[in-house]
């Protein structure tokens, strides 16, 4: 058979920038990972080499100075980049989503002000919509725009923005209702807006904070951070798309974006678990012979070994899914849950097998411990996912009795 987590059908240009990324994760990433994630350093390097791969701009379209590509090819490339390290991934996860936000729902003018800035990595996007006590309760956001002349005041706290102080551009849903009395949803009542800063800690703006890293127990390497807007003024040219009261669907659109980047960072980390595994194994003796000849490590290496491919399907399914344009909401919920738990599982199972040395930061399988639980509740948990697939099922078989 052939090696795990192939996919089948793609082009020239898709196995050939596949190709030239792994060979940039085998030279560029694995050997430097264990250093920079243990010293929490930013791998500024590494994303320079990516910026001059042109991978900031990977599914970018042409007309704005990117190379065009599908969100399979975007995944397929997240995959082996986490494959080396998950936080390199990271730094171009939500820039991912930014640019697709503002490809599918910009006003031409953002698109050209924007775009080709983050095609070339000048301009690097973060995505904002957690806050301190929100939870997955989106809808509940507390953090409010109010409309005063021809810009907006901002005021209110989030949470969780990966990369909020090496980006300088931040997609924000915030509330934007004056009088909640007027009526609507909750979600109707949600804007988006692009708000420029500049890169670093502290009072970046006026009126905009990033108040510093928030410490992690993996997914190092990257910056997580809050940031605070008091009286923060921007102008309504900044609205995406214009559309004030359309946030909610727009954000959406980009986490199911993101939901397909965080199956195929946990495929990413579940290869490179069971390629650890399954070298040690074969390397590591016991009772005369190599441990992968026992069978209880064997049927070990069969389950990882099932688990990675089914992982690596499901996120193919659900990329390929996004690009022909159809609703993806289950597709992209059951990738990201079966891949996530997965890996969780595959990880484990690979720490298990290197028995002791597992446990030593020298191994890299140390690592992979401690980044991948960060799946299980990256882009909504586990169970948010179920209600996501719950109710997508209970659509299209409803009960005619």
């Amino acid at each position: 058979m052939a090696r795990l987590a192939q996919t089948a059908g793609l082009t020239e240009v898709q196995s050939e920038i596949l190709s030239t990324v792994r060979s940039f994760v085998d030279k560029e990433i694995i050997p430097h990972a264990r250093e920079l994630e243990h010293s929490d350093t930013y791998p500024a390097d590494i994303v320079e080499g990516m910026k001059e791969m042109g991978l900031f701009g990977l599914t970018i379209p042409e007309a704005y100075g990117g190379l065009g590509e599908s969100l399979l090819s975007y995944a397929l490339v997240v995959e082996e980049i986490a494959r080396g390290w998950m936080s390199v991934s990271g730094v171009i996860n939500t820039h991912f989503i930014v640019a697709h936000m503002i490809s599918r729902h910009g006003t031409p003018e953002q698109k050209e002000y924007f775009l080709p800035k983050m095609a070339q990595g000048i301009v690097r996007g973060a995505f904002s919509m957690s806050e301190p006590d929100l939870g997955s309760d989106v809808a509940a956001i507390k953090a409010r725009a109010r409309r005063d002349g021809d810009d907006y005041v901002i005021d209110g706290a989030k949470m969780w923005l990966t990369n909020g102080a090496t980006s300088n551009l931040i997609a924000l849903l915030v509330r934007t209702d004056e009088d909640e009395s007027a009526g609507g949803k909750p979600h109707e009542r949600l804007t988006a807006f692009l708000v420029e800063k500049p890169e670093g800690f502290g009072e970046v703006a006026p009126g905009l904070t990033i108040p510093g890293r928030i410490e992690k127990m993996g997914y190092k390497g990257v910056d997580t951070t809050e940031a605070v807007f008091s009286g923060y003024r921007i102008g309504a040219d900044k609205v995406l798309g214009g559309a004030v009261g359309k946030g909610f669907p727009f954000m959406m659109d980009g986490i199911e974006v993101g939901r397909v980047n965080v199956a195929a960072r946990a495929c990413g980390i579940a290869i490179r678990a069971f390629e650890l595994a399954v070298d040690y194994a074969q390397q590591r003796r016991t009772f005369g012979k190599p441990i992968a000849e026992h069978q209880a490590i064997a049927f070990k290496l069969a389950e990882m070994a099932t688990k990675v491919e089914a992982a690596h399907l499901m996120m193919v399914n659900a990329a390929r899914l996004k690009d022909t344009g159809a609703r993806n909401d289950v597709a992209a919920g059951m990738a990201k849950l079966l891949a996530s738990e997965y890996c969780v599982e595959v990880t484990q199972e690979a720490f298990r097998i290197h028995g002791g040395y597992g446990y030593s930061k020298e191994y890299e399988i140390e690592r992979l411990m401690r980044e991948a639980p960060f799946l299980l509740i990256g882009e909504g948990t586990s169970e948010i996912q179920k209600m996501i697939v719950s109710r997508g099922v209970l659509r299209e078989y409803r009960s005619k009795g």
